[in-house]
């Protein structure tokens, strides 16, 4: 157990027999202790940590808050506590100050631990699918698909980090809608190349980037006009075999770029060809749950919660997309037996998030584990104006742009600033920034300084470390919140959240710099200079690991 929690449970435990043995002494039947929460308080002045137990208990006691607090006060046994003191405020409130030994304890956990502190078996080992960015393959990935890949891949690591088994997927959508949409303006391209540009004219629903032109011209260098006389479907078909993998190939090459290498990609083609979709279309039938109108199958959403019944079966035969949404769910759920699936989309798909849910209920899946995490726009900003245009294709801004002009770990970091549910701006300047204000370099920074000092002078001190020594306010303060970090972890965990790891890292970064600046690390004192050494690998190796934990580079080295 880790220090902070271990004083908090040792502070509850002495508590709880106070009140059990006062309710005994003064006769108070049918009385119970109500649940009460050790936490650190909001403001410094008020302790390390307080606790509002003797105003819950108040009503149950039929005693004033004030006097409740000053029984437990009393009573309490502080050197077993590690506590210094601890006193009454205001109306009944229990500030608690803690004991050297806790901050010496807590280094010295965080010391013995290294790159372990933190962790938390919380997952239990279950089987979790995260399935983030999955863009459409028709086309170059954005900006949304970045912070979107930011934000999954770090919450991969944050789950692992508290017991789950984590696995991480890209859907592709390869078949249906959007891939006719491709064929077909790949089609009208390669039409034009081969009979002039007024033999064809792209629909105005139609893909009209560049990078459809250029995936056309290079089918052209290579079969020339070998194709112009095929049947029409004949030729399309080949086009979309052709530029397809190429598309995949430059989003695995963009993303491994960016630091994210996934465990599966998964072809929606397949869920077809292998009868997952008829599968659970004849299981949807089968539960009574589908219905046919007007030549179509329809599932009964209404009865499970949506606003209105869903087509499964189009009147030509063809499933529809929801269709084979549910089959790749019950795929992972049931075929793959993964005990949590998590989804991260974008906002745009709000729509879809209960839909899909009530759907999951009724072919027998508990919605509760399909967790779906929506992400907000995000803006990308350079002198202070919004940048809409990609210097490659003068379009939208791509992932390769973003990568190329700041860097994955840049990228990565200051996307995860941020929740998920908040939009946010991205700032070009602030990203490639060498100095404090760009939060990736601050925390960086702070590491290297690290290391930079144990270079110059660890050795001569090695072994002479007494961390009780470490009494400067601006020390206690650092390990302190050091020590919260096993919560914080365990907290982005359970809450999908992994912009609370982000954070902490700025903060612990922010701490350093302020303690650096104020106590001398190297002087006459040899056993508080070997300390505030440890105390400075501690602050590195925990630094290191969160850094790690997102895949940004923790240097060594900085001007």
């Amino acid at each position: 157990m880790y220090i902070f929690e271990d004083t908090i449970l040792k502070i509850k435990n002495n508590i709880t027999q106070i009140l059990s043995e006062f309710i005994d002494k003064n006769g108070l039947k049918n009385v119970s202790i109500p649940k009460f929460e050790i936490e650190p308080p909001t403001d410094e002045s008020h302790g390390d940590l307080y606790s509002n137990v003797a105003l819950l208990c108040a009503k149950a006691f039929k005693m004033s808050p004030l006097k409740i607090a000053q029984v437990i006060v009393s009573e309490l046994k502080c050197d077993n506590l590690r506590t210094q003191r601890v006193e009454v405020a205001g109306p009944g409130f229990i500030n608690f100050f803690l004991s050297q030994d806790f901050f010496s304890d807590a280094l010295s956990q965080i010391k013995d631990l290294g790159t372990e502190y933190g962790k938390n078996n919380f997952g239990k080992n279950k089987r979790v699918m995260i399935e983030f960015v999955s863009a459409n393959p028709t086309g170059p990935m954005h900006m949304g698909n970045a912070r979107l890949g930011a934000l999954g891949d770090c919450l991969a690591e944050v789950l692992k980090a508290s017991g789950y088994e984590v696995y991480k997927e890209f859907y592709v959508n390869d078949a249906g809608n959007q891939i006719k949409k491709f064929g077909d303006s790949l089609d009208v391209r390669y039409r034009q190349l081969c009979l002039g540009k007024d033999a064809a004219v792209m629909p105005e629903n139609g893909y009209h980037g560049e990078d459809i032109t250029d995936l056309a011209k290079e089918f052209f260098e290579l079969y020339g006009k070998k194709y112009i006389e095929k049947e029409e479907n004949e030729r399309i078909h080949a086009l979309v075999d052709f530029a397809l993998p190429k598309n995949i190939s430059r989003m695995k090459s963009d993303l491994k770029k960016y630091k994210i290498i996934y465990d599966n990609w998964f072809y929606e083609s397949t869920l077809h060809s292998e009868g997952e979709v008829k599968k659970v279309i004849d299981l949807m039938k089968q539960k009574n749950l589908t219905y046919e109108k007007d030549g179509s199958l329809w599932y009964k959403a209404k009865e499970f919660g949506s606003e209105k019944d869903e087509v499964l079966v189009r009147s030509n035969g063809v499933p529809t997309y929801f269709a084979a949404d549910i089959a790749y769910h019950y795929n992972k759920f049931v075929t793959r037996e993964f005990d949590i699936c998590i989804n991260v989309w974008g906002a745009d798909h709000h729509g879809h998030v209960e839909r899909m849910k009530n759907a999951m209920e009724a072919i027998g899946i508990s919605r509760d584990r399909l967790h779906i995490i929506l992400v907000q726009l995000v803006r990308l900003v350079k002198n202070g104006e919004v940048v809409r245009m990609s210097k490659r294709s003068g379009k939208s801004v791509q992932l390769y742009d973003l990568i190329e002009e700041v860097g994955a770990d840049s990228a990565r970091f200051i996307f995860n600033t941020h929740e998920a549910a908040c939009g946010m701006d991205f700032d070009l300047d602030l990203a490639v920034a060498q100095d404090s204000k760009n939060p990736v370099y601050y925390v960086q920074y702070a590491h290297a300084r690290i290391c930079s000092i144990l270079r110059r002078v660890q050795k001569e001190y090695d072994g002479l470390s007494d961390l009780n020594l470490l009494s400067h306010e601006s020390e206690k303060k650092l390990i302190y919140f050091m020590a919260l970090y096993p919560g914080v972890l365990l907290k982005a965990a359970k809450g999908y959240d992994p912009s609370k790891i982000t954070r902490y890292a700025i903060n612990l970064a922010t701490l350093f710099h302020k303690w650096y600046s104020s106590c001398k690390i190297v002087s006459k004192d040899i056993p508080l200079t070997a300390s505030r050494l440890t105390f400075c690998k501690c602050v590195g190796i925990m630094i290191k690991s969160i850094l790690d934990s997102m895949k940004v580079e923790a240097p060594e080295f900085m001007d």
